[in-house]
C-alpha cells in the first residue's frame, strides 16, 4: 500500500475532504497504526514483549550487577564436583543467589549470560537488519525509478545474490575469518546476503510510482531525481518498508542463533542464545533448565517480532503478497 502524498495548501485553505482516494496525513496514519496495534490483544502483547527484550538488552550490564554476577564469573560452590559439575539444588540451581540457575561444570550465572546474550543477539539482528534495509531500499528504489540499464544491472545483481546458498556461504565465511571481531563479522555477513528480498519489494513499489501524477508534477517543476526520490517516492513506500523491516528482525535473530549454535558465530566467553543452546544439548537430560532458559528467550523474541511484523504488514501494507 502506498502512502498518498498531501497536496500543498496555502494559508487559510481548508484541509482536503475525506473520502475515497483522498490523501491521508502521515501523522494520522501513524496515530491509526498505533491505535490498531495497541487495540489488538495479540499485537499489544507482542509489542510489550519486544519492548521488554530491547530494554533487557540495553540494560544488560545493570541487570547482571543487580543479580550479583557477571557473565564470566565462575561459582564453584554452585556445582557438585562429585556429580560431574551439575548444579546444586533443584531446577538447575535456581535460588536467591542465581535467579535462573547456573551452567553445569563452570557455575556461571545463567541470568547474567542470558541478558548479555540478549544484548549480543539483538545487536546483531538490528544492525544486520539496518544494513539490509538501507542497501535493499537504495537498490530497489534506484532500479524501479530509473529503469533501463540501471534496473537490468541491479535486478541481475539481486538474482545473483539470491542464487547463493546463503547459510552455507555464511558458515564458510565465518569459519575462514578467524582473528576478527565476531559480532561485526556476523552483522556484515548476514546483511550481505539479506538485501535482495526487500530490494524486490521496493523496486515493485517504485515502478508503480514513477509515472504517478505527483511525480510527473515534481519532474515538470524542475525537481531533480534525488529530490523526487527522497521527497516523493520514498515517503510513499515507507509503509511496506517498515512492515518488511519488522518481519526481517526475527529471521535475523534466528540466523545469528543458528550460526552460533553451529559454532561459527559468537565465541565464548561472549554469550549468545544460540551458543548457550548448543552447549546445553549435552545436559538436556540431567539439567533441562540449562536448555530451557535460553530457548525460551529465543522463542519469545522470535515470536514477539513475528507477530508484531505481521500486524504492521496488515496495517501498512494490506495488499502485500496478494494479487
Amino acid at each position: 500500500m502506498s502512502i498518498p502524498t498531501v497536496p500543498a495548501t496555502g494559508p487559510g485553505d481548508a484541509p482536503p475532504a475525506a473520502g475515497p482516494g483522498s490523501p491521508v496525513l502521515p501523522d494520522a496514519l501513524w496515530r491509526t497504526t498505533w491505535r490498531r496495534l495497541w487495540g489488538d490483544r495479540g499485537s499489544r502483547t507482542a509489542l510489550i514483549a519486544a519492548a521488554l527484550l530491547i530494554l533487557v538488552a540495553l540494560t544488560a550490564p545493570l541487570l547482571s550487577r543487580l543479580g550479583g554476577w557477571s557473565p564470566t564469573d565462575f561459582d564453584p560452590d554452585a556445582i557438585d564436583p562429585y556429580l560431574g559439575g551439575l548444579p546444586h539444588g533443584a531446577l538447575g540451581g535456581i535460588g536467591a543467589d542465581h535467579w535462573l540457575g547456573v551452567e553445569p561444570v563452570t557455575g556461571r550465572d545463567l541470568f547474567a549470560r542470558v541478558v548479555h546474550g540478549a544484548q549480543v543477539s539483538l545487536l546483531i539482528a538490528f544492525a544486520a537488519t539496518a544494513i539490509v534495509v538501507v542497501t535493499g531500499t537504495s537498490a530497489g528504489i534506484a532500479a524501479g525509478y530509473f529503469g533501463g540499464r540501471v534496473d537490468t544491472v541491479l535486478s541481475r545483481l539481486m538474482d545473483l545474490t539470491m542464487s547463493f546458498p546463503s547459510l552455507i556461504f555464511m558458515i564458510a565465511m565465518m569459519s575462514v575469518a578467524q582473528d576478527v571481531n565476531r559480532v561485526v563479522l556476523m552483522t556484515v555477513v548476514i546483511g550481505v546476503f539479506g538485501w535482495p528480498g526487500i530490494a524486490r519489494v521496493v523496486r515493485a513499489e517504485a515502478l508503480s510510482l514513477r509515472h504517478r501524477e505527483f511525480v510527473e508534477a515534481a519532474r515538470a517543476c524542475g525537481s531533480g531525481p534525488w529530490r523526487i526520490l527522497t521527497r516523493q517516492v520514498l515517503p510513499n513506500i515507507s509503509g511496506p518498508v517498515i512492515a518488511y523491516t519488522t518481519l526481517l528482525i526475527p529471521g535475523m535473530i534466528s540466523t545469528e542463533a543458528a550460526l552460533s549454535f553451529l559454532g561459527v558465530g559468537v565465541r565464548p566467553p561472549t554469550p549468545s542464545w544460540g551458543q548457550m543452546i548448543a552447549e546445553a544439548v549435552a545436559y538436556y537430560e540431567t539439567d533441562p533448565m540449562y536448555f530451557v532458559v535460553p530457548s525460551v528467550f529465543l522463542f519469545v523474541a522470535v515470536l514477539a517480532f513475528t507477530v508484531l511484523g505481521d500486524a504492521l504488514r496488515d496495517i501498512l501494507d494490506p495488499q502485500g503478497g496478494r494479487p
